[in-house]
């Protein structure tokens, strides 16, 4: 297996590799670097050694300083794209406006109507031989002369054609639709910067920008954009389970495993690395690339995959083996059963459109037969007729009227403009929301933002500005409650002060000039780190010359922050030979490891448990309930004599001597309160979770407006927290989670686990009313896992890591808790927009249906002709759905409380609605239909022959319809039963064009339609009642809302979401692959969310294995620990199969059963 290396290049052949061995005057050619990232460990390290000496050996082959980075120069850059290729993977190509359009045909509907086109068409060329015979009757006679009989045509290619303009209007959405998410793709992907050293300045650059030999920061958070190897790093840990499915995390050292791997996470630690390979290049580029290779011969053979609709690069196709044809099997199986993890409304709408299409298909089907028995009965037996050969074209004739018909009332009632809707009403809010600063990463988040019930929220950055500034301070014995002047202070306390904070925090945290005059300095990196610099500089002093006299590499140790630990610390060696350890973390935490603190003087003095007491008690908690978050800094000296263990963390940082304790402020942001009293409101509880010490948590909550004096609330720490939800054997149990969570406000100290623990105890409680939905809101590494399990996970853009933004379905591009009402009106106003529509949509598919029916029943002839339905359909579907959908949010939307996941999308409001408009309009149309000719003085329509001209009667029948249509969707603007329907009309520009546009193209159509429409035109009196009866329905809908909901207790509300008991057993034993169904069903567009790169990543797990020593017990262990990852590295379809021709694997990851592929 050792050829692997080798045959992964030659896979696709690239023009670059063509060159002289040290082409571009570089030391390193592109296949050199390729094959020494496939190394791993002390492999790497040897190859390293012994092919450059060290890693500062490669940075000069590289032509790189591993200090200063490489000189921003233009022409060098290029000059590295061009030879080691540019770090940007290329997309899959979308679909082209064609292929959407062959798409759109595939719908059943518009099938059967193309087939019966072309057959009315056929058979309307088709003149029997003895046409005018007495044999077949009456049937074709009438007032037909020479000219209508060659119009007979114009039907079939009437219908052909309106189709072609209903696929054409998908096709053009869809197509808009999928550009819209390549642009936000392309805006997310543009956002993530990274930050390199060029010229020895540190520059923030975008992703695409890096080249080979650029010097890269890696921090804890990171997302690692390409390959690099370590040059020097600080206690750092990777998460490589993007790659090796491997969930425990891998800590990287210069000495022990360089090896830096791009689409891998920085879960701890800090460091720098010499980029070796970007793009198609890096390790995750090559997995692309196989994939992709193996995708485009996949699609030639196999044009069945075309289901898959094109996403982006990042979701190619899963390659399927020879054995792979039952998981094919299974998987089209799985993705066909409605899972529970559908978004809420998905569920409801996918329920009802069932429903409806049972119903529709039901009365055309009974439509159709009683057509054609009626027939069949008055020809053949009433008048005795016998069926003669040359008379058979023209019953032909006849019976394809008939099924057009049928069809025509299929078409009316299927409400295909459903999922447009909601494609439309989803796709525009997103589009509205980034407006709103909300980028919205999972489509149907947006419309589950909408039930929210609770928000779990990060307090700092989130509630707070997150500029923190240190205000209290407690050094030598004093409590200092502003800023203490430096003379105040003993120099050798200051000396010390300013080296541990300059020393110990991470050295890419700095306070840089304003960049406006007057405007505060801009505080980078560590907002904390940032307050306490800040403070050194407001004693005068200055902490760049302290790390100049002590640079990065010359630290001897440092232990990084992370939750656990709660603090961080950096040893440094003495001229003496003897070390220095700089401690700071939380007061409580650290205070408990110091045995002695600094007096006025600077002298050292005992520092008891009791005293420990005392300080908290007069220091800390005072500062605490003023909202300050307290840091203690301190330091410990160890003697040269014996050198600690340094592995032995408790060991080391213990028996420390304290210098100072510092309040931090972090004010609350000025908009919060109003926000936060909006979400309450709107019934939506917010809660606070935060690693804060608890009483400066409910400070904060206090001025938030979180918690308000009088209420009944808790605020717990973490352990209390956790001793009260579990039980003797340290199990959660729900029944107690359940007895906390209701009225718990704040949880301070707590741990990432805790904050999943309540948000996993809130979704899954069944206790109250209705079942909760979370939103989570997070910006930490740490804060994964609860933004993967909340219903609506948001990630902070600014100061978000890579992590978090990963997990996360919405992002905040500014931070701001007021963005997330927003979102929380955008969600309602998506929820409305589909009630309004389906209040129109069901209206008119009452009515449609009933007259087509009863029409074709006792008159033998649809009132509505084919082509008029469909053009009631177009108004209905497609030109509604937009204008209903595009209805801009109000803060009225704020003022109700949040449906729950189980409250039916119609409610008996609206059920009210639809069957009140329903009676009005169609006593208009019988009324109509059976007295209209006595009414207008014109001819009846009724029982008119076949291809005979279009009457005055009908046409008044479908104008007045139409008429009806236009007011009530009017009317369909208010759901909730309100009198002003016309409210906030002007603001919806969309909605005006459309209802006037469509109100244009009638009268043309019925002034100039003639036979195609099947339209006569009509009188300007006509005209006036059409318009009048058309009217009549907005008086009509001021009726129906004098009329109480209450009183009607016979209305069935409709389209609940799937109920609890409608799991089958199969689903629920398929739960272990139910690692995200949600983005499952986000088929199409959608998947472009998906940053994809951590989803195809799963499927490589056979990739690496080869590159490991080629042990396989990697891929069979897999199988579990891809399950237990938090960052569920689902592709599309969980099972994937890859085949090489490189190699022949004896199992293949992501093949559970460990079958061989051939």
């Amino acid at each position: 297996m050792g050829d692997m290396a080798n045959s992964s290049i030659e896979f696709h052949p690239k023009p670059q590799q063509r060159e002289a061995p040290h082409a571009g005057g570089f030391g390193c050619t592109l296949a050199e670097l390729r094959a020494l990232m496939e190394l791993r460990g002390a492999e790497a390290l040897q190859k390293i050694q012994e092919a450059y000496g060290d890693v500062s050996g490669l940075c000069r082959r590289l032509k790189t300083s591993p200090t200063e980075g490489l000189a921003d120069n233009a022409n060098d850059l290029e000059k590295r794209r061009q030879i080691y290729g540019q770090n940007f993977i290329p997309p899959k190509q979308p679909k082209t406006f064609l292929q959407l359009v062959w798409e759109a045909l595939q719908d059943v509907t518009l099938i059967i109507l193309e087939v019966a086109a072309i057959v009315s068409l056929g058979l309307s060329f088709y003149a029997p031989p003895g046409e005018e015979s007495e044999a077949c009757g009456n049937v074709s006679g009438g007032a037909e002369d020479e000219g209508e009989a060659e119009a007979g045509w114009i039907e079939g290619a009437a219908i052909l054609l309106s189709v072609i303009c209903v696929v054409l209007v998908t096709a053009f959405n869809d197509w808009s639709k999928e550009k819209q998410f390549r642009g936000l793709q392309s805006r997310i992907e543009q956002e993530q910067k990274f930050t390199v050293i060029r010229n020895g300045q540190l520059l923030q650059v975008p992703v695409a920008a890096l080249v080979v030999g650029d010097i890269a920061q890696v921090k804890y958070g990171d997302l690692l954009p390409a390959d690099g190897v370590l040059i020097q790093g600080n206690d750092l840990k990777i998460d490589e389970s993007s790659l090796t499915g491997e969930s425990d995390h891998v800590r990287k050292s210069a000495d022990k495993d360089p090896m830096l791997l791009s689409g891998t996470h920085v879960m701890e630690g800090s460091g720098r690395m010499v980029v070796t390979a970007v793009g198609v290049n890096s390790q995750t580029g090559i997995i692309f690339t196989l994939l992709g290779a193996g995708g485009e011969e996949e699609e030639k053979k196999d044009k069945k995959a075309k289901k898959q609709d094109g996403a982006v690069a990042m979701e190619m196709q899963p390659l399927k083996s020879a054995e792979g044809g039952e998981m094919e099997e299974r998987e089209k199986k799985k993705a066909n059963v409605p899972k529970k993890e559908k978004s809420v409304l998905q569920g409801k709408l996918t329920k009802l459109a069932v429903q409806i299409g049972k119903a529709g298909l039901v009365m055309s089907a009974i439509t159709v037969i009683i057509l054609v028995l009626y027939f069949v009965i008055e020809t053949f037996v009433v008048e005795g007729r016998v069926w003669l050969a040359e008379c058979t074209p023209v019953y032909v004739q006849y019976f394809v009227k008939f099924f057009i018909i049928g069809v025509t009332v299929l078409v009316v009632a299927v409400p295909e403009g459903l999922p447009l809707a909601v494609t439309i009403s989803l796709a525009y809010s997103v589009k509205k929301m980034m407006k709103d600063n909300n980028l919205v990463r999972h489509l149907d988040a947006c419309e589950t933002m909408g039930n929210a019930t609770a928000i779990c929220s990060d307090k700092t950055g989130t509630l707070t500005t997150n500029r923190m500034t240190v205000v209290q301070s407690y050094l030598g014995d004093t409590h200092y409650k502003e800023i203490p002047s430096p003379s105040a202070l003993t120099p050798k306390i200051l000396d010390l002060l300013v080296h541990a904070i300059s020393i110990n925090s991470a050295y890419t945290t700095k306070i840089l000039p304003p960049e406006k005059e007057g405007a505060l300095p801009r505080q980078v990196g560590n907002k904390t780190e940032c307050a306490l610099l800040g403070f050194v500089l407001d004693l005068k002093r200055d902490f760049q010359p302290v790390r100049e006299q002590i640079p990065e590499d010359k630290l001897y140790k440092v232990y990084t922050f992370n939750s656990v630990r709660k603090s961080m610390s950096t040893v440094i060696c003495m001229p003496d030979g003897g070390f220095r350890l700089f401690s700071k973390g939380a007061s409580e935490i650290l205070l408990k490891k110091c045995t002695n603190i600094l007096n006025s003087n600077g002298e050292l003095r005992g520092f008891r448990p009791r005293d420990r007491d005392d300080m908290v008690k007069k220091i800390i908690e005072p500062m605490a309930c003023d909202g300050l978050r307290t840091i203690c800094i301190a330091y410990r000296d160890f003697p040269s004599s014996q050198e600690p263990d340094w592995d032995d963390e408790n060991e080391v940082v213990g028996d420390l001597t304290c210098i100072a304790v510092v309040g931090i402020e972090d004010p609350v942001r000025p908009e919060v309160p109003e926000a936060i009293r909006k979400c309450q409101r709107a019934g939506i509880t917010v809660r606070m979770v935060t690693g804060d010490n608890i009483n400066t948590a409910r400070a904060i909550a206090a001025k938030c407006g979180i918690i308000q004096p009088g209420e009944d609330f808790l605020c717990l720490e973490g352990k209390e927290f956790n001793r009260r939800i579990r039980n003797e054997k340290g199990e959660i149990e729900q029944e107690r989670l359940d007895k906390v969570w209701p009225k718990l406000r704040v949880l301070a100290r707590s741990s990432p686990t805790d904050k999943h623990t309540l948000v996993k105890g809130i979704i899954d409680s069944t206790t109250g009313e209705q079942r909760q939905v979370v939103a989570v809101t997070g910006d930490g590494t740490n804060d994964g896992p609860a933004l993967k399990k909340a219903d609506v996970g948001f990630a902070m853009g600014i100061a978000g890591t890579d992590v978090a933004k990963e997990a996360s379905d919405i992002i905040l591009t500014d931070d701001n808790f007021t963005s997330i009402v927003k979102a929380v009106m955008w969600g309602r106003n998506v929820y409305d927009s589909i009630s309004k529509f389906l209040q129109f949509q069901l209206t008119v598919n009452v009515v449609a249906v009933i007259v087509a029916f009863t029409g074709a029943c006792i008159t033998q002839d649809s009132p509505l002709k084919a082509v008029q339905m469909l053009w009631v359909n177009l108004i209905m579907d497609t030109f509604a759905s937009l204008a209903l959908a595009t209805e801009p949010p109000t803060e009225s939307l704020l003022l109700r409380k949040p449906y729950g996941r189980d409250k039916p999308l119609i409610s008996r409001t609206m059920m009210k609605n639809i069957l009140g408009h329903a009676v009005y309009q169609l006593t208009i149309i019988f009324t109509l239909l059976f007295v209209g000719e006595l009414l207008f003085d014109i001819d009846s329509g009724r029982n008119a022959p076949l291809h005979s001209p279009p009457s005055e009667h009908y046409t008044i029948i479908f104008n007045t319809f139409v008429m009806m249509q236009l007011f009530n969707e009017i009317n369909a603007r208010k759901i909730h039963g309100e009198r002003n329907v016309f409210d906030g009309i002007f603001s919806n520009p969309i909605f005006c064009t459309i209802v006037l546009g469509t109100f244009g193209i009638q009268i043309v159509i019925v002034q100039f339609g003639g036979k195609p429409f099947s339209c006569s035109p009509l009188s300007t009196e006509q005209w006036l009642w059409c318009l009048f009866v058309g009217v009549g329905e907005l008086v009509w809908g001021q009726v129906i809302a004098t009329i109480p909901t209450s009183q009607l207790k016979c209305l069935k509300e409709a389209g609940h979401g799937p109920g609890k008991d409608e799991m089958t057993d199969e689903e629920l034993a398929e739960g272990e692959e139910e690692i995200d169904h949600a983005e499952r069903e986000l088929r199409r567009g959608q998947i472009l969310w998906f940053r994809g790169l951590n989803r195809i990543q799963t499927q490589m797990e056979v990739v690496s294995t080869f590159k490991r020593s080629g042990s396989f017990q990697g891929a069979v262990r897999r199988r579990s620990s891809v399950l237990s990852q938090l960052h569920d590295v689902t592709n599309l379809s969980t099972p994937t199969h890859v085949t090489l021709s490189a190699a022949k694997p004896t199992s293949a990851a992501g093949n559970p059963s460990g079958e061989s592929i051939p």
